[in-house]
């Protein structure tokens, strides 16, 4: 595999910052960021500016200061909010991300990283602080059959769940965002938001005061309550919860030998490892369930015939299956992603997941158009890409609450007839496993091969670090050569998996556009919005 240019280093400062500020600019050079600009460095309280609020937002009963940021306003700083900013940091953006709660949750909402997060991981090689810290799992469920998903045999390089609890996801994305130059602003609360051509600005309460702060785009990453939606008037259409999980963290005296799951007519359980001893007992009861450690062991033992000896309980909590999508996922200068875009059932930890996949799909088309390569019209192909994809999330998550919940006669019955099927017919069992880890996601074209995944070696992913597209040939002849250089992208040799001599891919792992010769491929280009 050889690279018609050399590798270069992202930058590795970065700058927390907690408070209203006036932000000055810090000029960081870089020659691998072609047009980057300076990253805001925010380490002032601003004073109070007299003046007219600006329309839309409630009038205040005292000053308010007025913070102006150039670029992108990022609202959550979960794993939607956080690998949004990393890609804008990324492709030379300066992102500020502003989240409300003070620090970040102990507990660890999600434990599954799905195949396909670990090769978006892995195109900006990330992916190895993940593996180092989670534990592999061979198999996957649908609604918790017996029937188990092999994913050992999908075209991936990482062929399996891990297992990672969301609380160290959260701190390597993190991590990453801020070595990139994103600024991260805990404890600040987005309570108003109005927008024109020009931008968008935020109302923003923070424990130093309120403020405003203006940006060119907003990113609502701020969960399934999100402000920043209701704020911009995005609908959230849906159905309210009907049923409802548990969840435990707890120690235990006997736990199984390995991760299991059980399933009768009392409910369903599944008991898994945590990093510390601790275990996640989790399911569905088909009786009350109340959060307290006796309705756990009580609710364990009809499920399992035993209750493992859960003692020291950190997190006692319940779950409902909710689900509703965004009618929109951008209405003018805002944009959502993750949790603010849709929720649904918890089924195969697919919230996250779908969550990260957003933020990548978003964050190098900002960048992107505000970098000046991409024209703006790129953005409408964010929410023609990804709301299809919530849509059916919520769907499948609703298929498998029903045979999770699946209790009666009926219900039982269901279950042994699907788990026959999947037995009987192994292609079923795969596309279904391709369906849960998010690998079958495709983004159709007009022409061939556009939008379609790369089923990629972890080595071809790593081509994809920059953040901008490569253009990859069987053989660099002179004339892909002629076109990466006027094009502007590195153009790298490595086998395909198509009949196509060449591709252009996407910062994302898509096809953009493909071609036998450079002549087609440069008049497939030419339809793209690149400015």
């Amino acid at each position: 595999m050889r690279s018609s240019t050399s590798r270069t280093k992202a930058p590795s400062s970065g700058h927390a910052w907690h408070g209203p500020a006036i932000c000055r600019a810090a000029a960081i050079s870089n020659s691998s960021r072609p047009g980057a600009t300076a990253l805001p460095v925010c380490n002032a309280r601003a004073p109070a500016l007299s003046g007219p609020i600006r329309p839309g937002i409630p009038s205040l009963q005292r000053r308010v200061s007025t913070v102006h940021a150039q670029d992108t306003v990022v609202v959550g700083a979960g794993p939607a909010g956080l690998w949004t900013a990393a890609e804008l940091a990324l492709g030379g953006g300066r992102p500020l991300v502003l989240e409300q709660a003070e620090r970040r949750s102990p507990h660890s909402k999600a434990l599954a990283v799905h195949p396909r997060t670990i090769e978006v991981l892995a195109m900006r090689e990330q992916e190895q602080a993940f593996l180092d810290g989670g534990f592999s799992v061979p198999d996957g469920h649908f609604g918790m059959l017996p029937a188990r998903l092999d994913f050992r045999e999908l075209a991936t390089p990482f062929p399996f769940m891990l297992a990672h609890p969301q609380r160290r996801t959260e701190e390597l994305l993190e991590q990453r965002a801020l070595a990139l130059g994103a600024v991260i602003r805990r404890g600040h609360q987005v309570s108003g938001l109005s927008q024109d051509d020009q931008g968008v600005t935020l109302r923003v309460s923070a424990p130093e005061g309120e403020y405003e702060i203006t940006a060119d785009h907003v990113v609502g990453a701020d969960g399934a309550g999100s402000s920043v939606r209701r704020a911009a008037g995005i609908g959230f259409a849906g159905t309210d919860s009907t049923v409802f999980g548990f969840l435990g963290d707890v120690e235990l005296t006997d736990p199984p030998e390995r991760p299991g799951f059980w399933h009768n007519e009392h409910g369903a359980l599944i008991v898994a490892p945590l990093p510390g001893g601790r275990y996640r007992v989790t399911g569905y009861a088909a009786a009350d369930f109340a959060t307290t450690l006796e309705s756990l062991r009580e609710t364990a033992k009809l499920i399992a015939g035993t209750d493992f000896g859960p003692y020291s309980p950190v997190w006692l909590s319940r779950f409902g299956n909710a689900t509703r999508l965004a009618g929109q996922y951008r209405e003018g200068r805002v944009f959502l992603a993750g949790d603010a875009a849709h929720m649904h059932f918890p089924a195969g930890g697919a919230g996250l997941n779908v969550g990260l996949q957003d933020a990548m799909n978003l964050g190098w088309k900002l960048a992107a158009v505000q970098r000046g390569w991409a024209d703006p019209v790129l953005l409408d192909t964010y929410h023609a890409e990804r709301h299809p994809v919530g849509a059916a999330l919520g769907e499948h998550t609703k298929a498998q609450t029903a045979l999770i919940t699946a209790t009666t006669e009926e219900g039982l019955a269901l279950r042994r007839f699907m788990t026959d099927l999947l037995r009987a017919h192994p292609d079923v069992a795969t596309a279904l496993a391709n369906t849960v880890t998010a690998l079958d996601v495709r983004y159709p074209g007009a022409r061939p091969w556009a939008g379609e995944r790369l089923p990629a070696t972890r080595e071809q992913l790593h081509l994809l670090r920059e953040g901008r597209p490569v253009l990859l040939a069987q053989e660099a002849g002179p004339g892909w050569k002629d076109l990466a250089a006027s094009a502007g992208f590195q153009l790298y040799e490595t086998e395909l998996p198509w009949s196509a001599a060449a591709v252009l891919m996407r910062p994302d792992g898509h096809v953009w556009a493909a071609g036998d010769t450079a002549g087609q491929l440069a008049e497939s280009m030419a339809e793209l919005p690149l400015a």
